[in-house]
């Protein structure tokens, strides 16, 4: 006789299994109504799972966030369905939900055109109001491979085989169209009824350039259909706020084949630019800030010993000079601060010591991943690094963190989330420094009175962060600064200072960026304030102008005094 918990603590018992649909029935007629999955013990499932023992259940309903991701997996399935019945000769691959939608890559004879897309679509809308039944049922690895290549999908058979022997293979159907799936999803098509296909393009097999070339079909999908016009109209005001149009339209900057990834700034653009590291110079040596300056190129010993050339290398420029000595271009500040650091004796009395520079970096990135000025390969980052005992931590962190969110409204970003990001899977240094990193950042973050959401898995290489995310005047998130506790690479490079016993310390660092990169953090400003920035900021500031030209001679004194 199962025993299911709600989340409000209430319980009910039933004599028998029973499934989540027949649970939410039990509770209301409208909640089953409503059921998209259930969360049984934490864990996301369909409405047809059988609970069959003494279980925590909430009914995950559009109004959960997790609601949302299973409609657009769903209708991702529901994308391929109506791909195979329009083109049947095509083959699915994979089809995972993104943000703010979903995509599945198809294999076909020829591209998909728009006209396609508006066939493939309605198709959708038929299948959805047709309110199929969404049923799952699980096969062996070795009979689903066999199944799918009998239906001529190669695709999915490879992804099959792939899969250690003796895992169940979940397969998902409706209206008997079925695909490879782990779920959960819908109870039935008829629960997706907002959706629009927004493109098509190009990926490779298994994101590998050696591989097919596929077709991508991108959509989106909402709870509701107002929630979808809104995302649309967001879309058409983002479109009119891209900083790469504003930016040819006002004269700031231009990018081009030679150097991909890389700005050529102009005048106007290049004194907003330097009017933004002003800013931050001022604000940072108020705060204490020393500012250096380390090289671009060092040789490669230096990063493997940092353990970036391990975790970061196939990011990083490299070069080899006639002498066989290998160097790398800097993909980040933090390896030359330590070395700055390193150059003369340090007592415990000179901590905190704060370096700053505004350093350019380049990194490796893949070139359909470039965009504008928000994703290059050269960039210009407010770094800094902040060397402390172990004791200054929250001191230390609070302060930045005041610092970080005083600048953002300067800036007009008043709506800020920041986010904590743990140990990633591949990492430096023990889980016992792992542990008092986190635990430190985490009481530093509530000692500032900040609120955070947990990240997990996405900290650096060498230590947890908080990540700061500036929400803009259209509603869009960006990440900007971030704060990372570092026990590591300090360590690692031989950084030590001269406690009050007279023992040598290997000192904390805190990395601290607040813009991040300045290229990107001047798109973002762009896109905000759709091209009309704030004064003290505008490429052009002000404008003396005559009525008729009785007034010129008037004008020209006043333009031309001091």
């Amino acid at each position: 006789m199962p025993v299911v918990t709600l989340p409000d603590g209430s319980q009910k018992i039933f004599d028998r299994p029973i499934t989540v649909d027949e649970v939410a029935a039990s509770i209301g007629a409208g909640l089953r109504k409503a059921a998209l999955a259930g969360r049984v013990d934490g864990k996301v499932v369909d409405t047809s799972f059988v609970i069959d023992r003494d279980v925590a259940l909430s009914i995950i309903t559009d109004k959960d966030p997790v609601g949302l991701e299973v409609i657009r997996h769903s209708t991702a399935h529901l994308l391929a369905h109506a791909v195979k019945q329009l083109f049947p000769e095509a083959q699915v691959t994979i089809g995972p939900v993104i943000e703010d939608g979903f995509y599945y890559d198809f294999a076909y004879k020829r591209p998909f055109t728009p006209e396609d897309l508006v066939a493939i679509e309605a198709r959708m809308a038929e299948l959805a109001k047709q309110d199929l039944p969404v049923k799952r049922r699980e096969m062996p690895r070795d009979a689903a491979v066999a199944f799918f290549k009998n239906l001529g999908e190669q695709y999915k058979a490879e992804i099959i085989a792939s899969i250690p022997a003796g895992e169940p293979i979940g397969l998902y159907g409706q209206g008997g169209w079925v695909d490879l799936c782990r779920g959960p999803h819908v109870p039935s098509t008829g629960k997706l009824k907002a959706f629009k296909l927004m493109k098509v393009a190009g990926a490779y097999w298994r994101g590998d350039s050696r591989n097919e070339m596929l077709q991508r079909i991108y959509g989106t999908a909402w709870a509701k259909e107002q929630d979808l016009k809104d995302y649309l109209t967001r879309l058409e005001e983002a479109e009119k706020r891209d900083h790469r149009k504003i930016g040819r339209e006002l004269d700031l900057f231009h990018m081009q084949e030679e150097a991909p990834g890389a700005v050529f700034w102009h005048p106007k653009g290049w004194g907003i630019f330097q009017r933004l590291i002003g800013y931050m110079r001022t604000a940072q040596e108020a705060a204490g800030f020393q500012e250096v300056n380390a090289p671009e190129i060092m040789d490669a010993v230096l990063w493997q010993q940092s353990g970036h050339l391990e975790k970061f290398g196939e990011n990083m420029f490299m070069t080899q000079t006639p002498d066989e000595r290998v160097y790398a271009i800097k993909p980040m500040n933090c390896p030359g601060h330590v070395q700055i650091f390193k150059q003369g004796l340090r007592s415990h009395h000179d901590l905190p010591m704060r370096f700053a520079e505004f350093g350019k970096v380049h990194r490796y990135e893949p070139s359909g991943a470039l965009h504008g000025l928000m994703r290059v390969r050269a960039f210009t980052q407010d770094d800094a690094h902040i060397f402390i005992t172990e004791e200054q931590i929250t001191e230390e962190s609070v302060k930045v963190t005041r610092l970080i969110l005083d600048i953002y409204r300067d800036f007009g970003f008043d709506d800020v989330r920041v986010k904590f990001s743990d140990r990633p899977p591949k990492r430096v240094g023990s889980d016992e420094i792992w542990t008092r990193s986190e635990q430190a950042l985490q009481d530093a973050a509530r000692a500032a009175g900040l609120e955070f959401t947990l990240n997990p898995g996405e900290g650096a290489f060498y230590g947890p962060k908080l990540e700061f995310v500036l929400r803009d005047a259209i509603g869009r998130d960006w990440q900007c600064g971030t704060l990372q506790v570092d026990l590591n690479l300090p360590g690692r490079l031989g950084a030590t200072y001269i406690d009050e016993h007279s023992q040598r310390r290997t000192p904390v660092m805190l990395h601290r960026a607040i813009f991040g990169s300045l290229d990107r953090f001047f798109a973002i400003l762009l896109e905000h304030h759709a091209g009309r920035l704030p004064s003290w900021l505008a490429p052009v500031q002000c404008v003396v102008m005559p009525i008729t030209d009785r007034q010129d001679a008037y004008v020209a004194g006043v333009v031309g005094s001091p």
